[in-house]
């Protein structure tokens, strides 16, 4: 059997798999990037990027990045999700805590939060791992959008399609 390996670029890199001969895609290792165009923007001052796309399970991980006054709309999961803040800080509109630097955050699934970073923090950045799906929903709970990994993906082969990066740039995070 051939050794079908995703593409690298510089900014992940990984050893061929141990077990390539039976399927198995290899480790990953996904750099701080130097390039902006690796962030695809989801609503105006939000961004992520892409750090894993896991097709058997329908998680994935990114880093999001949400800039003074940004808000993520609305929203809940039906998986779990887990958040480690890298910089910044942030809170739901829904809660009384804040997540600062250095801080854990676990998601149970169904909670229904909007996701805000207040304009005196010039910026946030936090890694998270998406068990499943978001729900966007409305003021009255209904659902308006599914975000999975499908939908992500393509939103990332247009954004890097665009941005000059190529849309196969994508590729790399799909395991």
């Amino acid at each position: 059997m051939e050794i079908v390996l995703p593409p690298k670029s510089e900014h992940v890199t990984y050893d061929p798999p141990v077990l390539g001969h039976l399927g198995m895609k290899p480790e990953l290792v996904v750099r701080d990037p130097d390039d902006e165009r690796v962030w695809v923007e989801i609503e105006p001052n939000v961004w992520f990027r892409p750090l894993f796309f896991d097709m058997n399970s329908g998680s994935h991980g990114e880093v999001l990045r949400v800039r003074k006054g940004g808000v993520l709309s609305r929203h809940r999961h039906p998986s779990p999700v887990h958040g480690f803040v890298l910089k910044g800080r942030w809170h739901y509109v829904e809660h009384t805590w804040i997540a600062e630097e250095g801080s854990y955050v676990f998601e149970p699934p169904g909670e229904v939060h909007t996701l805000t970073v207040d304009d005196d923090c010039a910026e946030m950045q936090t890694f998270f791992v998406i068990c499943g799906a978001v729900l966007y929903v409305d003021k009255d709970d209904n659902v308006v959008h599914v975000e999975d990994n499908v939908g992500l993906i393509e939103l990332c082969k247009q954004a890097y399609e665009k941005n000059g990066l190529g849309a196969d740039f994508v590729d790399q995070f799909i395991r």
